[in-house]
């Protein structure tokens, strides 16, 4: 079991104070706050120079917290999440519970359960979701490694995980799809 305990306190510490965090995630390095906390979130589009109404992804650790996070959704979406064979992020009809300025205009929300060790542990022990985006200035490539983002990017969090730094590993984004009545519409595959 790699130690990433520090990290994991730190990261705590940032996201309760309305913080920024850079974090590996199950896809890409991703900026991160707390989904619930409206003026956090209005950090994250302003670090990315990103119009606010482009929505952002949440995660969570797991089904459940798709239940508290959305107003009513097809359970039959965690049968075809079960059969994914890359992380896939889902987007949910009537988000509720989240800051609004993380609601896309139609009342939609993106979420991905995430699988990665850190990132659902950090979800767990802070109980509540936690915002993902791609860790790049808007427009910008989406570094695959954190050996390639940025400085402006890394300067402008309050805190870089330290976990996973050195990993080499070519990170892919996630599928996009959106599920409705039991019918899946790809976004992004």
């Amino acid at each position: 079991m790699v130690d990433f305990e520090n990290d994991i306190e730190q990261c705590l510490a940032v996201l309760r104070s309305g913080g920024l965090i850079l974090y590996p995630t199950d896809t890409v390095w991703g900026i991160g706050c707390d989904a619930t906390n409206a003026e956090a979130v209005a950090k994250i589009y302003a670090l990315k120079k990103r119009p606010d109404e482009k929505a952002m992804i949440i995660l969570v650790a797991d089904e459940r917290d798709v239940l508290q996070y959305t107003a009513s959704p097809d359970l039959t979406v965690f049968d075809y999440l079960a059969k994914a064979t890359k992380p896939t992020t889902v987007i949910y009809e009537g988000a509720i519970g989240l800051a609004e300025n993380l609601i896309a205009k139609d009342g939609s929300i993106a979420i991905r359960i995430c699988n990665e060790p850190f990132c659902k542990h950090l979800i767990k022990r802070f109980r509540k979701p936690i915002v993902s985006t791609s860790a790049n200035i808007s427009g910008e490539a989406v570094p695959k490694t954190f050996a390639e983002i940025s400085f402006a990017i890394k300067q402008g969090v309050d805190y870089a995980v330290q976990y996973r730094q050195d990993d080499t590993t070519i990170a892919q984004p996630s599928s996009v799809i959106k599920w409705s009545n039991g019918k899946v519409d790809v976004l992004r595959p």
